[in-house]
């Protein structure tokens, strides 16, 4: 992806060199959220036709994950969301953000969309998203409303 010897790609979220970072990421839901508001997709449910996944490796290691889950033809969803917590402060969360951003665009999303914590732990990721563009919204799909979680949404047609 640059000269930083960073690069972002699709990959099998079963890649065996992929335990760490959803060993972090299930960690960190579990940290302060109650369990009937953790809305984390299970490893293997990310291989699906409808999920795109994506690592962000550094010199090869992987230090970053997301996902894009198409849940209307127009309508997509960012999933699994997560850098290791000793990868962070380098910029690496908005890389893999805009990375999901340009593949919901690629396949003809109009919106993508999102729900994260309410919780302190979330406070970063939900700058992050608001600094891209997504405002909060009401839930989408399948959600509820739900006073631990914040769903975010971002129009992408009008969006850069």
């Amino acid at each position: 992806m640059d000269g930083e010897g960073l690069a972002i790609g699709r990959e099998s979220p079963l890649g065996e060199d992929l335990a760490l970072l959803f060993e972090r990421h299930t960690a960190d839901m579990h940290a302060d959220t109650p369990p009937e508001s953790i809305h984390m997709l299970p490893r293997s449910a990310l291989v699906s036709p409808e999920i795109a996944f994506f690592v962000l490796r550094e010199g090869g290691v992987p230090v970053g994950m997301g996902a894009v889950k198409r849940i209307a033809a127009d309508h997509g969803e960012i999933k699994s969301m997560h850098v290791l917590a000793e990868a962070r402060g380098r910029g690496h969360s908005r890389r893999m953000l805009d990375a999901l951003i340009a593949h919901a665009r690629s396949e003809g999303m109009a919106r993508l969309s999102l729900e994260t914590g309410v919780q302190p732990t979330f406070v970063a990721a939900r700058g992050l998203y608001a600094r891209a563009g997504f405002v909060e919204s009401a839930p989408f799909g399948d959600y509820r409303p739900d006073p631990n979680s914040v769903f975010m949404t971002i129009d992408l047609e009008g969006a850069d």
